[in-house]
């Protein structure tokens, strides 16, 4: 068999890339599987973990893309810009995925939350463009929202 080219190469880990963002933001992350993305690339199961071996550096390199999808979907021109900007997001699947995503991984006991910074970034934004008062109100806005997003989930009451 040829040896593959450096822009193949390439090509293929941009669209099992671009599947995995894809199927993170509509599935989520736990469906996500080697198989999932197979099934819609095309491309083998062994193919993609010789890219990609471990499923939390799916995480790693699509990290900067999830936390700037989020931070497009805000407004950092004031406090109140930002509060609203942020319950209209709330209101988007794959931002409300986001979310979902960064605080299944909080409540794990591995180290996958090392591995995906997206709401750091968003706090980044709000301390360059707003100082500690909007750094302060992503924080207080992670929270409001993790509590949003538990009123969504129905559980089963006790027997």
């Amino acid at each position: 068999m040829a040896k593959r080219s450096r822009v193949e190469t390439e090509q293929t880990v941009n669209q099992i890339l671009d599947e995995a963002l894809k199927q993170i933001l509509t599935i989520g992350f736990d469906a996500m599987s080697y198989t999932t993305l197979s099934n819609a690339t095309g491309i083998s199961r062994t193919g993609i973990s010789h890219h990609f071996p471990k499923k939390t550096e799916f995480l790693v390199r699509l990290d900067h893309r999830i936390g700037q999808l989020f931070v497009d979907a805000l407004n950092f021109d004031s406090i109140t810009s930002l509060e609203s900007s942020w319950k209209n997001a709330l209101q988007l699947t794959e931002h409300k995925a986001v979310l979902k995503l960064f605080f299944s991984l909080c409540g794990t006991n591995s180290d996958n939350i090392t591995y995906f910074k997206a709401m750091n970034t968003a706090q980044k934004f709000a301390l360059l463009q707003l100082g500690e008062a909007g750094e302060k109100c992503v924080a207080q806005l992670i929270g409001h929202s993790a509590i949003a997003l538990l009123e969504n989930i129905s559980v089963p009451e006790a027997a």
